[in-house]
């Protein structure tokens, strides 16, 4: 018995699967063969395209922890856990699309077309949000060029508070009354940010006004020990107090003194005090501004008789004099107001 001739699978493989399907019920044992080429064809790609899939998943955790790493390793003294998460969710998304794109390639599916579809509802997307994607560019530049962090007490858009989250939209802080400010972030980046916490020390510069009768040598020396005196001031830069103003009603002096930016408030409302105690004990006295009292004079209304008795001196041309009316008693004559 001669063996069955296998019939030639490339022009099978052409021919619609249901039409395979179809010849493998109705034409017999003969028939299996092409479809069972292209199942285990399909059933190949399945699990490489699954294989590719682990892979991918594997090298994006991995990816992931590198860059965390990697960010971490910029400032270690103080790592910026959002730079970290946003670098390793970057390095992560990044590696699971380009696998994605590898696993629609082995299975069969045609990319070129979904990458067009994808690049094409992209552009609608970005032009219908660009308001959103111009946040979204600005955290990403906050998140690299970190003007300030977690914790940071700030001053953004006119809003003094404390930094308690950033994303890629917004920037959330804490006002001073504990009220929630969210800011957009290109608001932010865009508008001057004054960070409080981001260097170590913090000056505070206080003005008092004395009499000009008051030793002044006296009032500076006492403005240094009353800074030394606080142990939340630091020693270097050591404080500085000068006379600055020679006012109207008294002269100035001013005290300058550095101190941690935590705190910074009670220690200056606590210098203060003690200033004035210290000063208040020495014999010293605050200035008062001057207040000038101006009184005028009483007024009475112009003398209308004498002025027409003038009059007809001057049109008969006679130069006797007329009788002179003094003014009321207590009253100044003056020219005519204007009302």
């Amino acid at each position: 018995m001669s063996p069955v001739p296998i019939p030639a699978a490339a022009p099978l493989l052409a021919a619609p699967l249901s039409d395979q399907i179809r010849g493998a019920v109705t034409g017999g044992p003969e028939a299996w063969w092409p479809l069972i080429t292209v199942l285990a064809h399909s059933l190949l790609n399945l699990t490489i395209g699954a294989g590719i899939l682990l892979v991918t998943l594997w090298l994006a955790g991995w990816a992931s922890r590198l860059a965390r790493e990697a960010a971490g390793r910029v400032n270690r003294r103080a790592p910026d856990a959002i730079l970290q998460g946003f670098v390793g969710s970057l390095a992560r998304y990044t590696v699971m699309i380009i696998g994605g794109i590898a696993v629609l390639q082995q299975i069969g599916v045609q990319t070129t077309s979904v990458l067009a579809v994808l690049g094409a509802a992209s552009l609608a997307i970005g032009l219908a949000l660009q308001g959103g994607l111009s946040n979204v560019a600005a955290g990403v530049m906050i998140l690299l060029l970190r003007p300030y962090r977690i914790g940071d007490r700030v001053e953004i858009a006119g809003k003094v508070g404390r930094i308690h989250g950033l994303d890629l939209f917004i920037t959330r802080l804490h006002d001073l009354d504990n009220s929630v400010v969210l800011i957009p972030n290109a608001k932010a980046l865009g508008d001057v940010i004054v960070n409080y916490s981001m260097l170590e020390n913090r000056r505070i510069v206080m003005d008092f006004t004395i009499d000009y009768e008051d030793d002044v040598d006296l009032a500076l020396a006492l403005l240094i020990e009353t800074a030394k005196a606080d142990p939340r001031i630091v020693a270097q830069p050591g404080p500085w107090a000068k006379l600055t103003v020679l006012g109207d009603s008294g002269v100035t002096v001013t005290l300058r003194a550095w101190t941690s930016p935590e705190g910074f408030s009670d220690t200056r409302f606590d210098l203060l005090k003690a200033a004035k105690e210290r000063f208040q004990a020495a014999g010293l006295s605050f200035a008062y501004p001057h207040q000038v009292a101006v009184e005028s004079r009483p007024w009475s209304p112009p003398d209308r008789e004498r002025q027409q008795a003038a009059r007809k001196q001057l049109a008969t041309g006679k130069s006797e004099p007329t009788g002179h009316k003094e003014p009321a008693k207590g009253a100044t004559a003056y020219p005519a107001r204007v009302r």
